[in-house]
């Protein structure tokens, strides 16, 4: 009884406290969209925070958030900096703070509590932080510095051996050290030790942008690290994207005539926080000392020469002699403004044990990864001081077992040999990935690459004086540390492998652009952003990410206002707008994001500070136009039957101005609205007047491109859309046997199009095709990434692009049903809507929003469907129950209709719609076997 009684009187502890208190908390405190930021450059911060509740229909009716300047004023809920007082808001996402001016490299403490629907105050959030970078360029008392080594003369000289410089300075720390924090950028790129050891986990930094208008830094704590004493600081540089190879991708585009170039340099600031409350700086400037390292050669494209003979022991240690290195110099070219580096930086995120190992020809080693990917190896390797081990990397082999490199060589540059050695002078034949490592000769050693960086799947290795183990080399795998937010799985084994293959792809193209390639080109193409942005977002946490990628293409915005066709320009515009401006698809890109930004994570600010050059590029497609027909682009790119280019660029331009005229009604610029309204209105009529044949419902030519356009983009009139749908059933199933023929954006238009036109079963016959052309056959024939084109390819076309990933895209709002609201601000409204189709038993999927965790499970028995589905506070959802049989429904095991959490907004032919707050919920529905092809109602 006692035992009773203490268990009682635990349970009405827990539930008086939760109710008296609040039944929902805040958790996951972000700022500027990341957990504790260290050195951000935003003055006016946003704030944002998930909720979490175990009731339903909870919803934020207020807040208070507190900041201080130390933990302690924190703790007694002293907000000296800022103190919101109770804010009557639901607003969780992007709370701009209001508080005193702050400094740089400031931290401040912050925390917040928030009123439920009862209108109860929860208890303060767990306390976390945020610090400032520097904010001024005059915060900034170091100097961009460099090697003394003079600039090769010629574009021959510069594929001869030009050592990585290594830039070093000693200093003296004689205080207790409070706190220490590096602020360093360095381009191309750089490794910033301290004290014997690499600084942070970071590769490949800073990331790449336009250099003649924004440079990013990066902040690290570096307390840790220090000494009382001599300490010493050394800084090693790659070439990267600022000192590029004058190669001749497809026989005329030298980068170097494109980018913002020049030798490699660094600027480095050592801020010193003392006990006693003084600081001391130790900057870059003339005083430090040059060297050169052991790196002999870095591409982005071909990749490393790293002789360890030249290596140079302790020189990041205090004590090194460095009496015959040479005085460094300042850098005087001019680049652009230093900028935190916000986006997620590139990390080494996986490690693979090789596969498998063969022996196709004496001497020749081919290590099989098992996964196409990007990144680097590490070798084991030991051998005679001198040994020259070559490292080349391919995606496929041929037939007799040797590398075939041919598919992920850089800009198509061939000359139909696999003979290449990046050891020669003047640029290769045949520009292959390549590493060579030069072993010092000391027993076992280990290489890893440092500024390159490489697609593959299958590494040969040669040069060894031994058989190698399996072990001897692994891969690094790299990508921006983006999150990964979702989950899918279903019945079908071939769509969770199609799933499994997609988010390879896309992180194997996740470096500081979202590349098309992770070998061939490695451009921030803004057409396969437009093809693929939202299965990214529905996978992963892309918030910076894409914010970068709209700062890129602004940064690289043509005179006449035009979107550039990659970000950053690299002098490609195929079919453009004019003065190097992209064609219409590609440029779509910069307002398409800016509002998924929006519609997922909330990002106002961005619509804001874009706005006017969202506009130009209105105007430009406005005065590109004849009629209101744009007869320009690409059009739908790869696709297997002739491209209705007049169609897509005038339903991209009709798309374009549908996104501005929402962007300037959120921002309040009503008149703008008001005219690009009317002026999309204006187009869709000549859209189809143009393309409509109205008594038959096709367009133009009616592929599948030119109908799922059209519908996509919601220009199909209502009197047509039967008609409009027959046409497009008719091509799949009549003309290509059940097949897609179409290219990057049709693909994404056609899966969405038979989804919201109730044919998901046609779309889901699609996805499971096993035969040409279709991502079943992708997998047949061997691949664990997405190929660059629906067929086998094994010498032209590149075997990792995600440009066809909008199937991701498809398993997760359509399988598993999660949708944002078409009027959704950071995910707040839900559509569940899962589709049941095929011969699926189950699906279950999830996706950590900006508000929270949205699920959506469900499976058959027998003839009952079972759906289960978690909605997070303060947003509420549309919940679409397969079933014809709404008054059988049951909800949390009673009648549906008789929950006062659920409410039944109609029935249509194919589902039981209700309206739910947040909270879980268990839905049970009858379930009738029945893959119609019922289109009414879409």
């Amino acid at each position: 009884m006692k035992i009773l009684f203490i268990g009682l009187a635990l349970i009405m502890a827990l539930v008086t406290d939760s109710w008296a208190l609040g039944g929902m908390t805040a958790t996951t405190l972000k700022c500027e969209y990341h957990i504790n930021p260290l050195g951000i450059d935003a003055t006016s911060p946003r704030l944002s925070w998930m909720l979490h509740s175990n009731q339903r229909n909870q919803e934020q009716t207020a807040y208070q958030i507190l900041v201080a300047s130390t933990p302690g004023r924190l703790s007694r809920n002293r907000g000296d900096l800022w103190n919101s007082g109770r804010v009557a808001s639901d607003q969780s996402l992007e709370v701009v703070y209001a508080g005193k001016p702050l400094r740089s490299g400031q931290r401040v403490y912050w925390k917040v509590r928030v009123w439920d629907a009862h209108r109860k105050a929860s208890t303060y959030s767990d306390p976390t932080w945020w610090e400032m970078g520097l904010l001024s360029p005059k915060d900034w008392q170091a100097q961009w510095i460099s090697g003394p080594r003079l600039p090769p003369q010629s574009d021959a000289q510069l594929f001869d051996d030009h050592p990585a410089p290594l830039l070093r300075k000693e200093f003296v720390v004689a205080k207790r050290v409070a706190s220490a924090r590096a602020y360093v950028s360095g381009l191309g790129y750089y490794e910033l030790h301290l004290n014997g050891a690499k600084v942070g986990d970071h590769v490949l930094d800073p990331g790449w942008t336009t250099y003649s208008k924004r440079v990013l830094y990066s902040t690290y704590d570096i307390t840790p690290q220090l000494k009382m004493g001599r300490n010493a600081v050394g800084v090693m540089l790659g070439n990267g994207w600022y000192n590029p190879l004058p190669l001749k991708l497809w026989n005329h585009l030298n980068l170097r005539e494109h980018l913002t170039i020049g030798q490699p340099r660094v600027i480095l600031q050592i801020a010193l926080h003392f006990t006693d409350g003084t600081t001391q700086l130790v900057a870059s400037d003339e005083t430090w000392k040059a060297g050169d390292g052991p790196i002999l050669r870095n591409s982005v494209y071909l990749g490393e020469v790293y002789d360890a003979r030249r290596e140079q022991p302790g020189w990041d240690l205090p004590g090194f002699q460095d009496s015959h290195w040479q005085t460094a110099i300042i850098a005087t070219e001019s680049v652009g403004s230093l900028h935190a580096q916000d986006a997620p930086p590139i990390k080494v995120t996986r490690t693979l044990a090789a596969a498998k190992l063969t022996e196709p020809k004496p001497g020749i080693y081919i290590f099989d990864m098992g996964q196409n990917f990007a990144g680097w190896v590490r070798l084991r390797v030991r051998g005679a001081a001198g040994t020259r081990v070559s490292l080349r990397y391919g995606e496929l082999l041929y037939p007799d077992g040797t590398l075939n490199g041919m598919t992920s060589v850089t800009g198509q540059i061939k000359a139909g040999g696999a003979d290449y050695r990046y050891d020669g002078t003047g640029a290769p034949k045949t520009a292959f990935q390549n590493d060579v490592y030069i072993l010092k000769g000391q027993g076992e050693e280990s290489y890893t690459q440092h500024f390159t960086f490489h697609g593959f799947r299958y590494v040969e290795v040669t040069g060894l004086p031994y058989k190698p183990s399996l072990d001897d080399l692994q891969g690094l795998r790299l990508n921006a540390a983006v999150e990964p937010i979702s989950t899918f799985s279903c019945s079908n084994e071939m769509f969770n492998h199609i799933q499994e293959m997609v988010l390879w792809t896309e992180l194997s193209n996740l470096f500081s652009v979202q590349s098309d390639c992770p070998h061939r080109e490695k451009f921030g193409y803004s057409g396969d952003v437009v093809a693929s942005s939202e299965m990214a977002m529905l996978n992963f946490d892309m918030a910076n990410f894409y914010a970068k990628t709209v700062h890129d293409l602004a940064d690289a915005v043509r005179p006449n206002g035009g979107i550039t066709e990659t970000a950053p320009f690299v002098g490609i515009a195929d079919q453009g707008l004019g003065e190097g401006a992209g064609p219409i698809g590609w440029g779509t890109a910069f307002p398409l994001l800016q509002w998924q930004l929006y519609q997922y994570y909330g990002n106002r600010r961005l619509l804001e500070e874009q706005y006017a050059t969202t506009k130009q590029w209105i105007q430009l497609l406005q005065a590109k136009s004849k009629d209101n027909i744009l007869d320009n682009g690409i059009s739908d790119h790869e696709s297997l039957v002739p491209k209705p280019r007049a169609l897509t660029g005038t339903a991209f331009y009709y798309y374009n101005v549908h996104l501005c005229a929402h962007i300037a009604g959120v921002l309040g610029r009503t008149a703008d609205a008001a005219h690009y309204t009317a002026l999309a209105e204006a187009i869709k009529a000549a859209f189809n007047q143009r393309f409509l044949q109205t008594a038959t419902g096709q367009y133009d030519t009616g592929t599948q491109a030119c109908q799922s356009f059209a519908f996509f983009m919601d220009m199909v009139p209502a009197a047509s859309k039967t008609a409009a749908l027959d046409i497009l059933v008719h091509d799949i199933e009549q003309n290509h046997n059940g097949h897609l023929s179409t290219g990057i954006f049709g693909t994404k238009y056609l899966l969405d199009t038979l989804t919201k036109t109730n044919r998901a079963d046609l779309a889901y016959s699609i996805v499971n095709q096993k035969s040409f052309p279709g991502w079943g056959f992708m997998l047949a024939n061997g691949a664990t990434t997405l190929w660059e084109h629906w067929a086998l390819s094994d010498n032209t076309y590149s075997h990792n692009h995600p440009m066809f990933g909008s199937v991701s895209e498809w398993f997760i709002k359509a399988i598993a049903g999660i949708n944002p609201a078409p009027d959704a601000v950071g995910f707040n409204r839900i559509i569940i809507r899962p589709q049941v189709v095929g011969d699926l038993q189950w699906a279950r999927g999830s996706y950590d929003s900006a508000r929270g965790r949205i699920s959506s499970e469900w499976k058959l028995q027998g003839n009952t469907l079972l759906l289960d589905v978690t909605i997070p506070p303060n947003t509420t959802a549309i919940v679409y129950v397969p079933t014809t049989q709404a008054d059988s429904v049951t909800e949390n095991d009673q009648p549906a209709a008789l929950s006062k959490d659920v409410k039944l907004l109609h029935q249509t032919t194919e589902a039981a719609v209700y309206t739910v707050g947040s909270g879980h919920y268990h839905f049970i529905a009858p379930h009738e076997f029945n893959n119609s092809s019922s289109t009414q109602a879409f």
